[in-house]
């Protein structure tokens, strides 16, 4: 579930894709039960759904402990402030449901599927309607009083650019300078549409180095993949992310795992599939566990 659309899945990983159906993300009356909608659809055409993941945007309170606890936080996303996610599947239907953010989906997908396998810390950002970061420390989601939202760091700005941002809860964080909707604003284009040598994107390529650079001094990933829907319509991002991250740094840490930084910083091994995916490794998971 992205801020823009949903993407509904039915199967078991990437090479067993029995159906798929993208809906628009509209207000939550209209949106969530098209969902259900669809997955009784399904539910009857193939017979029981033995678990639903929902991987959808945030903020998300993933306190199991919580009151509010299946429900999404303060979010920019207009209509869908304290909406009980899980709280919908659950009532609905038989199958266990899982739920965490979109991000941290994508990444569990990495690390069953793509580019993640084998590492155990892991950093997996989304670069789209939101921004948002997916961190795998020793095999595990980070979560302690609240999910990771990275989305909404304060960056250093480059020299002499004031453009105050787009987020309307902090003005110039990452999300507020480089999502889709920040670029668009300061462009006046959909961010697919604008070319590469536009200058709107050096500061763009700073502020997601910025992010990189907080990443590394924190939680010391072995590998960061950038994925969503910018970067993937402007692959041409990653050379001048790993150059604004290396000047950024600026020499420090000398780590085996950044030697190479076209690895180091790298799009998602799934491609743009990694966050519907990500939805099939929360329900895999929440099957294994037998919970909802």
């Amino acid at each position: 579930m992205g801020g823009t659309k949903c993407v509904c899945t039915l199967g078991t990983g990437p090479g067993d894709i029995r159906a798929q159906e993208i809906l628009p993300t509209r207000e939550p009356g209209t949106t969530l039960p098209a969902i259900a909608d669809l997955l009784n659809r399904w539910n009857a055409d193939v017979g029981t759904l033995k678990a639903i993941g929902v991987a959808a945007f945030g903020p998300l309170d993933l306190r199991r402990e919580s009151r509010t606890y299946g429900r999404i936080g303060a979010t920019p996303k207009r209509g869908w402030a304290n909406v009980g996610l899980l709280e919908f599947f659950a009532t609905r239907f038989a199958a266990p449901v899982g739920l965490t953010t979109d991000v941290i989906g994508a990444a569990l997908a990495e690390a069953r599927w793509g580019a993640a396998q084998q590492l155990t810390d892991f950093a997996y950002v989304t670069v789209g309607t939101g921004i948002g970061a997916g961190l795998i420390v020793n095999g595990k989601s980070v979560f302690g009083c609240h999910h990771p939202e990275l989305g909404h760091v304060r960056v250093a700005r480059p020299a002499g650019d004031t453009w105050p941002g787009s987020c309307p809860f902090h003005g110039d964080c990452l999300e507020g300078l480089a999502s889709g909707p920040a670029i668009e604003a300061r462009a006046g284009m959909r961010a697919a549409s604008i070319p590469v040598d536009s200058p709107i994107w050096s500061p763009v390529a700073h502020a997601l180095a910025q992010l990189a650079h907080v990443l590394v001094v924190t939680v010391a990933p072995q590998r960061i993949l950038i994925g969503g829907g910018v970067v993937s319509a402007q692959p041409h991002l990653f050379p001048s992310i790993r150059q604004s991250f290396a000047q950024s740094l600026n020499g420090y840490l000398h780590i085996p795992a950044m030697e190479d930084l076209d690895t180091y910083i790298a799009p998602p091994g799934l491609g743009t599939r990694a966050g519907p995916l990500g939805a099939l490794a929360v329900a895999a998971d929440t099957h294994a566990e037998g919970t909802v």
